[in-house]
């Protein structure tokens, strides 16, 4: 049964994705939105929705079911925890709270409400990521032992609060916690140590950029990397195994994998030159020990996050983004904030 959603706050990712996403889903029913500031309230009432007057309005509406927070960061706590014990369940943007204190106290109220609380990590459902995720699960380029995630702009960080470290602000904060979530996701081992270095070249207060170094216990590493200052960008993803290598160029490419079928060549290597030489070692293979080949783009729908939520609150299924996997990804950005403030390795088991 559909239920009746109200997204509170009608800032950018709020009215571009969360309306527009809602407007056509077949498992909630936008009843409305509700923003402090006045002139997104007219402007949510110029196309057509409902603007509630008050965040009381809203929850003292019988109808609301569900409320969806897309708010600067730092106004989570309040929002989420007013909003479970005024008897709705709650989606909230990434990165639900500014540290793990806040995003325990929303955990308690939830479980104290008996209401669903859930985070908005809707990048489970890239396609990019899917196919990293399945060709590390199907073995084909064998155990894997290094995966890469990039994401770069050369724009600096974009508009307004997330320039300020008091409301949240950053790009561990903003991309840190999709692409760590994802690396998880992907990687089931849990980490045994970390460094991070974070990058501030457009301005001191909040991390422009930064690159995490994840050593998992298996002995699996992944690099995650963000720049905002990269005029010429990193593959999207690179993914190196025992058996072969996997690399996505743009997120909206199908995956290129070479498989070594054969370690040993069966041809005699033929060296390369280069302007001050020649060498074997970085020679191409003769082709006849590998296999190269696309993997598909895996099929992904974004209305599956609601749909999920709206099963979890009928108790049908459970909910695709566990609170306890949310915890994970904060220990994790917290310990990458004291590794780049420190510039140490930091030694966990997580």
């Amino acid at each position: 049964m559909k239920k009746n959603l109200v997204l509170i706050g009608y800032g950018g990712i709020g009215s571009r994705l969360h309306v527009p996403n809602a407007l056509k889903s077949d498992v909630v029913n936008l009843l409305g939105i509700y923003d402090i500031d006045p002139e997104k309230s007219k402007k949510a009432t110029e196309n057509g929705l409902y603007a509630y007057p008050s965040l009381e309005a809203v929850l003292q509406d019988e109808r609301v079911d569900l409320v969806t927070i897309a708010t600067p960061n730092d106004t989570h706590l309040d929002l989420v925890v007013t909003c479970l014990k005024g008897g709705k369940h709650v989606i909230c943007e990434k990165p639900a709270a500014m540290n793990t204190e806040e995003l325990a106290v929303m955990i308690e109220t939830a479980k104290q409400t008996g209401k669903v609380f859930t985070i908005h990590q809707n990048r489970r459902w890239d396609q990019d990521f899917l196919a990293m995720k399945e060709i590390y699960q199907s073995g084909k380029i064998g155990d894997v032992f290094d995966l890469r995630s990039y994401i770069h702009g050369s724009r600096g960080i974009p508009g307004d609060w997330r320039r300020e470290k008091a409301h949240g602000g950053g790009m561990v904060l903003d991309w840190g916690v999709h692409l760590i979530d994802q690396v998880l996701q992907i990687i089931p081992h849990k980490i045994s140590s970390l460094y991070c270095q974070l990058d501030f070249l457009t301005g001191a207060e909040v991390d422009d950029g930064f690159k995490l170094y994840l050593t998992f216990e298996n002995g699996c590493q992944a690099h995650i990397e963000v720049g905002t200052y990269n005029f010429i960008s990193m593959p999207r993803f690179y993914m190196r195994g025992r058996k072969g290598s996997a690399i996505i160029t743009d997120w909206q490419q199908p995956t290129k994998i070479v498989e070594c079928t054969e370690w040993t060549e069966q041809s005699e290597i033929v060296p390369i030159k280069t302007a001050a030489g020649m060498t074997k070692t970085m020679a191409p293979r003769d082709g006849l020990s590998t296999k190269e080949y696309t993997w598909p783009i895996p099929a992904a729908d974004v209305h599956n996050f609601y749909r999920n939520v709206v099963k979890a609150i009928d108790g049908e299924e459970p909910l695709a983004v566990r609170l306890d996997e949310v915890m994970r990804v904060f220990r994790v950005m917290e310990a990458a904030f004291a590794s780049g403030e420190k510039n140490e390795v930091i030694s966990l088991s997580l």
